[in-house]
Order: C-alpha cells, then structure tokens, then sequence
C-alpha cells in the first residue's frame, strides 16, 4: 500500500500505483469468468447481473488513463476475459441484454472510455468472433431510450470506444444525443442535469466530465462543439472552485456522494481536455490536495482495501437506491489526467495553493485577484462562504429529490466541508432526526413532548441576492407558511425565519454536528444559545438574535451513523414554542476548527434581515 501522494514527479507515480492498489483488491472478488466483480453485500434497484457488471466497468474508469500514460497493472487479463464472457450471450456470465432505462447503459460508458483509450489491453487481445461480441453488444446501447439527463452521454462515449476499435455503428447517434445535452446548458458554465432543479456534483463529474472527454477525442471531426464544451468548463471552474477547502474537502451536498473523490474529476477533465482558464498549478493544486484528503482517509472508506459504499466511513443510511457494492468506483474518474504523458504541462507545473489562501489585494500564482469570503452563485440557487480554510454552503434553490434522504441532502439551510451533514434514522424525536442545519417543526400535542416534525423540503421563490443572501419559502403543511433567509457572515452565517401558522408548533433548530468520539470539552444549553467543542478544537453554536422569549439551547447526542463524516456526533439546537400567528425567529450559526473557534466569544454580527 502506498502511503500518501507526493509532490511534484512522484505525484504522478504515486496515483499511478493507488490505481493499482484500488483495482487489485477488487480481483479476489471476480467470478470465474471476469466479467461479474462484487465486492460486497449492498442491495440495489436494480439486479445482480447488471451490478457484477457495475464493478466491472468502474475500476476501467481509472485503468485506462493509467494504461494509455504507460502505468502498469498485472491483470489486465482478468479484465479482457471478462468483457469476452460478459458480452457472450452463450457464457453463464453474460451481462444480459441492455433494455431502455436500463443499469447497463451507465455502465457500457466505462466500457466505451475503455476502448477509446486503451484498446490494446481489452480489444486487442480478443479473437474475431469476441470482437464481433463485444461490438455488437455495445452497439445495441445506441438507441436504447433514457432519462433526459447526463445519461445520454453514455452511447457518446460507446460511440467514441467504437470509432477507435473500428467497428461499425450508427454515429449519427451520437450527434442526436450531443444536440439535446446542449440544450441543459444554462449559462456562465452551468448545466442543469436533465429538467431538473437539482444542481450538484453530476454537473462537473458527468455533464462537464463526458464533455471535455468527447472535446479531447472527438473534437477534431466537431470542433465547434468541442469549444463549447471547453469555453463552457472554463467558466464554470471559476466557480466550482469555491466548493473545495483548503485543505482539498469538498463540500458534502446532494446525491450520490459513495462516489467520493470523483467529487475532483473536474479538475483532472480540464488539462485532458486542453482548458487552461485556471492555470495548471491552480488545478493541479485543487485535484491534488483533493486526492490527499481521501488518500488519508483509506483506512475508514475502504477496509480491506476495497470501496466501501458509505462516505467518511462505511455508511449504507446514505447510499441512494442505485448503489450496488460496486458503485463506488466511480471515483476512479479522478485519475483521468493519468493518460496525460509525464512532460505534459499539467505534471510539470508546480502546485499552486487555493486562492483564498492568497490574502485579500495580494496577486495570485496565478495572477488572478484573490478569492472572495464568499461566492454567490444563482445557477446553484447558493452562497460558499468560506472561514478558516472550511468552506460552508448555504443552500436556496435546492428541494428534496427522489433519491434517499433527498431533503437531507439538498435542502437544509447549510452543507460543511468540516462538518458534514447527517440523515435521519428515524422518525421519533430530534435524536433519530439528527436534524442539523434545519429549522425542524411539530404540531404534536402543545403540552406534549413532540416527536414527529417536518423540515424544509421544497422551496417556492427561491432567490439568491448578490449580497450573500439566499432565500425562499416553505409550507410544512398547507396552514404554515415559513420564508427563510440565509446571510453570509464570515465566519458565521446568520438566519431569519418569518412564520405565518394556523396552528401551535413545536420548533427546533440545529447548528452543525459536532464529532463526540473522544468526548467534548465543552456542551453546553442556555436560554439563547447552544455550543458544543469537540476534544480537536471543532465547534458549533448557535446563539439566538430574536426579539421576543429567547429560545432554549441544548446539545443533543444523535444517534450513531447519522452525520457522513463522523460516527457519533453532538448536536447544538434551539428549541421553542409558537403559537397560532406571525413569529420572527432569528439566529447567528457559528461551525469552525481550532482556528475559528475564538468567534464564538467575540460580537455576534448584526441580523442582516
């Protein structure tokens, strides 16, 4: 096992060897024949063939950069017999055919990547009739229907894969799927995936991903398009690079997080692809530091050296749906820049630092102003407000979705790189709740002690304001209306909640979780505020701003398995009684480290609203 990614020429070596490392854990875990990988024991929607296929095609996404760059890796033959046997409708292994809507179109994009850029160690050593095979059964991808979203990228990439082996197939399929993923293009760089209002990772890591990859291979035969998809990446990386710490965390927010650093795929896609609108130390820096934050934490995502399905640590109460054991090797995208060769600018360049380290008036590496605290952003309906080197994003525009906990990971009012965020593990009270960065609402027995509540779901007027605000108002039940507003104010922010209710409520509202693994030092409720200090230095308080009856203040230990980055965690919350009429409620939020964590003694700022 390698032990951490170095600087400068050893960087590329030692990505190069934790490629290796990922993909052989999986080997012990192939069938007989290849062409099924299944690390582990997660459910899925969908079946086992298609989730053996699943961790068999994802790994490919980081061992084909290492092979087209000149890495090595020993079983490259297990992989080749599998694509044989998986698309062999006579083999006990056979994938099965690809239906519409179907697992196996997302799969068959790795596949494509594969052959497109190492056809040497999966086409190549195929007898004739196995070509025909495998050719036919990604052709048959081609005209399959799928969502309206980044899905239609996939046959993009089989077509690719197929253009570079030869073999014959519609390619004016291709174009059709091209011309509607231009239509989600939204402006200054963003997409939104599909009719949808959702704005999360799927936009740098399959939206500009795939983009840039077809502008890198297939741009010369499209090169009107293939500037698009750079011109558009290039805009949009000014912004994305607000999401990452400084020490290379990126912001927990949205669906699909099992796929950890694939999170900084972006960032590897742009030099693939030629963009050079960041400079290259900029970007090596942020895919770099990225990669050493998940590189550090190997031991708690990946025991015994396979993937777990999980965030910080293995987590199934996060996963969506769709997560087979497999699934988490999308983050193999990562490794993209692996097919670059060694004298290639982006290797040779330098590691520049995030530049909001560069302090304010001062010139960047790069030549660039100095990033501001915090960066408005309407496309995403949010603000990232950075403190301390953590970056907090507060959320507007965003809704519960369909995917598990959807409200959880799109619509609380606060999404941290130090902190994370928690999903609920039930249902009855605030510790099965684990409601953090929420204003949660009862209307259970006035004289009762509640424990059902509701939180903010949907989002109606959503608006984000130059000045750092975000806002937008939501009905918890037809009778309540609740408009909040979320204010930027390094380093805490600051909400305002006005309340129009028909009937009594129950109200508490959450800071950030807080890690109680080694203990606390400080916990502490009182009229008005609640903090919590962990035993490292991490704080989270709330202090109450409103005018009327200060709400309570008390920290609350969540139940285990709750919050995505740590095991057990102390929650400070507010909580009040309302009845029927209009309420103000307001608060200033306070999360920091060890650097930050003096604030909370010092002047609250002014309520903004």
């Amino acid at each position: 096992m390698t032990s951490g990614i170095g600087h400068g020429a050893q960087a590329r070596a030692d990505l190069q060897a934790y490629v290796g490392e990922l993909a052989a854990a999986l080997v012990p875990h192939a069938s007989p024949g290849g062409a099924r990988i299944v690390p582990g024991v997660n459910v899925a929607a969908y079946g086992d063939e298609a989730a053996g296929l699943e961790g068999f095609a994802r790994p490919l996404w980081g061992l084909a950069p290492l092979a087209a760059g000149g890495g090595d890796f020993a079983h490259w033959e297990l992989w080749a017999r599998g694509l044989a046997a998986g698309t062999d409708p006579e083999h006990p292994e056979y994938w099965g055919d690809i239906g519409g809507f179907d697992q196996r179109q997302v799969e068959t994009a790795a596949l494509g990547f594969a052959l497109a850029l190492a056809p040497e160690r999966l086409w190549d050593p195929l007898d004739g009739k196995a070509r025909d095979r495998v050719g036919r059964w990604l052709a048959g991808s081609l005209d399959r229907a799928t969502p309206p979203n980044n899905w239609n990228f996939f046959p993009v990439m089989v077509s690719l894969g197929l253009d570079r082996v030869g073999y014959a197939h519609d390619r004016d399929a291709r174009h059709a799927r091209l011309d509607a993923l231009e239509t989600y293009a939204l402006g200054e760089g963003w997409y939104s995936d599909g009719p949808t209002p959702q704005r999360d990772y799927y936009i740098p890591w399959a939206m500009h991903f795939y983009g840039l990859i077809y502008a890198a291979l297939g741009g010369q035969e499209d090169p009107a398009r293939a500037e698009r998809f750079r011109q558009r990446a290039a805009s949009f990386a000014a912004d994305f690079r607000h999401w990452f710490a400084d020490d290379g965390a990126a912001v927990p927010f949205g669906r699909s997080l099992t796929y950890r650093f694939a999170q900084g795929s972006f960032w590897g896609a742009l030099p693939y692809a030629g963009v050079d609108a960041l400079s290259y130390g900029e970007v090596k820096g942020l895919l770099l530091r990225h990669l050493r934050w998940w590189r550090a934490r190997q031991a708690d995502i990946a025991p015994g050296g396979v993937l777990s399905v999980g965030y910080a640590y293995p987590h199934p109460l996060m996963a969506e749906q769709y997560n087979a054991p497999g699934s988490p090797y999308w983050a193999m995208k990562a490794f993209l820049p692996l097919a670059l060769p060694a004298e290639h600018d982006f290797w040779t360049a330098g590691e520049e630092p995030h530049a909001a380290e560069v302090s304010t008036g001062s010139a960047e590496p790069s030549g660039q102003a100095a990033a501001p605290e915090a960066s408005t952003q309407p496309h995403a309906g949010a603000v990232l407000l950075r403190s301390g080197g953590d970056v907090t994003l507060l959320s507007g525009l965003q809704q519960g979705t369909w995917a598990r906990a959807g409200s959880a990971k799109y619509a609380k009012f606060a999404y941290s790189t130090r902190f994370g965020f928690s999903v609920p593990s039930g249902e009855l009270g605030l510790i099965h709740g684990a409601y953090d960065s929420v204003l949660a609402v009862s209307d259970d027995d006035p004289d009762a002690e509640p424990t059902h509540f509701r939180v903010r779901e949907g989002n109606a007027e959503p608006r984000t304001a130059a000045d750092g605000t975000v806002s937008s108002t939501w009905h918890p039940w037809p009778d309540v209306e609740i408009t909040t507003w979320l204010s930027a104010a390094a380093p805490w922010h600051l909400r305002t909640h006005r309340i129009r209710t028909a009937r009594p409520l129950h109200t508490a509202e959450g800071g950030f979780a807080v890690d109680r693994d080694a203990g606390l030092v400080r916990s502490e409720g009182a009229a008005g505020s609640a903090v919590a200090v962990s035993t490292a230095g991490d704080l989270s308080g709330l202090r109450d701003l409103g005018d009327g009856e200060a709400r309570t203040g008390q920290v609350i230990h969540t139940l285990p398995g709750t919050n995505l980055l740590a095991r057990r965690t102390a929650l400070p919350t507010l909580t009040g009684r309302l009845e029927p009429g209009e309420h103000w409620l307001r608060c200033a939020v306070l999360g920091a480290g060890a650097r930050g964590a003096a604030a909370w003694e010092g002047p609250v700022p002014p309520a903004v609203v």
